[in-house]
């Protein structure tokens, strides 16, 4: 056996560490603070957000839902999930990747200026994607683009070949499939 087999840990271990992206839901109070006190876990202990959306889900009860893309190892995100359920406003948390069969949307509005052929060539495109014109002048469009943020992605891409100026993302809006909450 070589030096470097011997380093090396079991393949199990390995695919144990690998980066695996999850989509955490989160049921918190609706207050004062709640949101700066769930990013604060995130931020204190250097965990990743790739996409944060917050809305108020039950008015009555005044609890909101904090979606949240974060990134590690399945060790990491596992206490990430239970150091969020440990926080006093927090009522539940769901890992609908881990779940399964989650729907996620995102919603863009995407800034492309062009003339000519490229504007013709981004009306094109952007009726293929099935978004909308929200603004226009003789020299740029402003597009809203809803879908699958893999959708969004390919949509902006596309868009930087014909005059891509700005793009401003909500961040993804996720739930979990079936009746159960």
């Amino acid at each position: 056996m070589s030096d470097l087999t011997k380093q090396m840990p079991p393949p199990s271990v390995l695919r144990s560490q690998e980066i695996v992206s999850r989509t955490l839901s989160v049921v918190v109070d609706n207050e004062p603070g709640v949101l700066a006190r769930v990013i604060g876990l995130f931020a204190g202990r250097g965990y990743n957000i790739d996409s944060l959306t917050v809305t108020e889900v039950e008015h009555e009860k005044r609890l909101s839902r904090i979606t949240v893309i974060t990134s590690g190892t399945p060790a990491v995100l596992q206490q990430i999930k239970h150091q969020l359920e440990r926080l006093v406003p927090v009522h539940r948390v769901r890992d609908l990747t881990e779940e399964g069969g989650s729907i996620e949307r995102e919603l863009a509005l995407v800034k492309v200026a062009g003339k000519g052929d490229k504007r013709i060539e981004a009306l094109r495109l952007a009726e293929i994607f099935r978004s909308k014109v929200v603004d226009t002048s003789i020299e740029h469009f402003v597009f809203e683009v809803t879908g699958k943020p893999s959708k969004i992605e390919t949509f902006i891409q596309l868009m930087s070949e014909l005059g891509l100026v700005e793009v401003s993302r909500t961040g993804i809006a996720a739930i979990g499939r079936g009746a159960g909450a």
